[in-house]
């Protein structure tokens, strides 16, 4: 096997693999011999089947195999030879339009292949001990907590029978049928039978709710209403819909009381405790929020750091998936490029940027890691898995199997632990300045500041929500 390097151009590296027709010959002679103690054949003992049937019989498939193992160690060969660290896997290119196989079967003919391939970037970990970053702190405030178990106590109340011939009002539960119709056509989740409804409670969506405020228990009302222009279902999107609704029970909310009964409810044994446990709950949800926005910093900083090429190849696979999304976003809202008062040429540009940052921050942490020699241990992963199978309740066993028997989908499931230990690991050499804020200030854009944070990240954020989608549609409102 002869190699030559024929292009090293940037991170482009290309080389031509020359295998001679007697080197082919004895690596298929080689197979077939193997083979041959192995062959079962009609006619023969075995052990005793001659080469060349063998090689009239399976030539073809061995060769191929020959072949295929042949590129693996050229392939091998040229990493380790040239110390390459690869972005992808090489692209290989035979030439010429005869058949390889035969060709190489004949043994009358060398056989050469191209390998293409694009390396890592090689660079310098920045020093970063002139960095400052801030981190916004946030305790709960006595009301927030008072406002989170106000709407515990108010989800766990009591509902009572209203009287007969009484007016459903604004807090009561109304138990309802109904049957939507889009231009005068059924639309699927447009139904439902003894479907219980908090007025008030935004559960349905807009204008539903409130036209049924001072209905009678057997009353039927035609309720008209539109879908958002951002609702999850392509077809009901912006659409209106008109519903026949019959009120079939009517329920009072009974009071609401704060006291250790209620803590009791929730398995505590007293409120003082329960307070404890919702005070820790939210922190728990601010300390993820000063989290998300610290690492966004911390990776603007690192983005302002380092400057160096990047594989082509790697940067045009995350724009691709980048602008599928955005792609996805636009036709499930129903909008343009335009109506985002933008053109589809600058928004390429933009998320093209989007995309190399992600490539070249992965770059940088992937880096920091193996510099620092940082693992995740399988018992890690063990533990992740766990609280992924958590979240599909009656599909545990399902869930479990497919991520372990999914290589891919296990190592989906390393990139973020990898990432947070490594985002630790470089917070240690970063100066951090705390402040503390209120929580609206904590909380402000929180939306940009996750999606920026996000942007570099192996991981796919997951959400934990329950699915709906045993709700009629028209309680899917977002």
């Amino acid at each position: 096997m002869q190699v030559t390097e024929t292009l090293s151009q940037g991170l482009k590296r290309e080389f031509q693999v020359l295998l001679a027709a007697n080197e082919l010959e004895e690596r298929l002679t080689t197979e077939l011999s193997t083979l041959k103690d192995k062959a079962q054949i009609k006619g023969f003992r075995p052990g005793k089947v001659p080469v060349a049937h063998l090689r009239k019989l399976y030539g073809r498939s061995v060769m191929a195999d020959v072949l295929q193992n042949a590129v693996n160690e050229a392939n091998q060969k040229i990493v380790t030879d040239n110390n390459l660290k690869l972005a992808l896997e090489p692209k290989i290119e035979f030439p010429g339009e005869a058949s390889i196989v035969d060709r190489a079967l004949a043994a009358k003919d060398d056989v050469s292949f191209n390998v293409a391939l694009e390396i890592l970037p090689s660079f310098e970990l920045a020093d970063l001990s002139d960095v400052t970053l801030t981190k916004q702190v946030a305790k709960p405030s006595d009301e927030e907590i008072d406002e989170a178990i106000n709407r515990m106590a108010s989800s766990n109340r009591a509902f009572t029978p209203k009287d007969e011939g009484a007016e459903a009002a604004t807090g009561d539960r109304v138990t309802i049928d109904f049957a939507g119709k889009i231009d005068g056509v059924a639309f699927d989740g447009g139904t439902g039978e003894g479907v219980d409804l908090e007025l008030g409670s935004g559960s349905f969506i807009p204008g539903f709710e409130d036209q049924l405020v001072g209905a009678k228990v057997g009353e039927s009302r035609v309720v008209k209403s539109t879908f958002p222009e951002a609702y999850g279902a392509e077809h009901l999107a912006g659409k209106d819909a008109e519903f026949d609704v019959t009120v079939t029970a009517i329920q009072a909310p009974g009071e609401t009381k704060i006291d250790d009964e209620l803590a009791k409810g929730f398995g505590m044994e007293s409120l003082e405790k329960l307070k404890e446990a919702v005070a820790g709950a939210l922190g728990g949800d601010f300390e993820a929020q000063s989290r998300r926005k610290l690492k966004k910093e911390l990776l603007d900083a690192l983005d302002d750091k380092y400057a160096f090429d990047l594989p082509p190849s790697l940067v045009h696979q995350e724009f691709a998936a980048v602008w599928a999304q955005v792609e996805q976003d636009l036709k499930t809202r129903g909008k343009t490029f335009e109506d985002e008062g933008t053109t589809e040429e600058k928004a390429t540009a933009e998320y093209r940027k989007i995309a190399e940052r992600r490539v070249r921050l992965g770059l940088v942490l992937a880096q920091v890691g193996e510099t620092a020699d940082i693992k995740v241990s399988d018992d890690e992963v063990n533990q992740a898995l766990i609280a992924r199978v958590r979240q599909y309740p009656g599909q545990e066993q399902q869930v479990w199997d497919f991520y372990r028997k999914n290589a891919q989908a296990l190592a989906e499931l390393r990139a973020p632990l990898f990432e947070e230990k490594v985002v630790d690991h470089v917070l240690a050499q970063v100066k951090l300045v705390e402040e503390p804020v209120s929580k609206d200030a904590l909380f402000a854009d929180e939306d940009a500041d996750a999606a920026s944070a996000g942007s570099t990240e192996s991981e796919a954020a997951e959400s934990q929500a329950p699915s709906n989608e045993d709700l009629p549609a028209v309680a899917k409102a977002d």
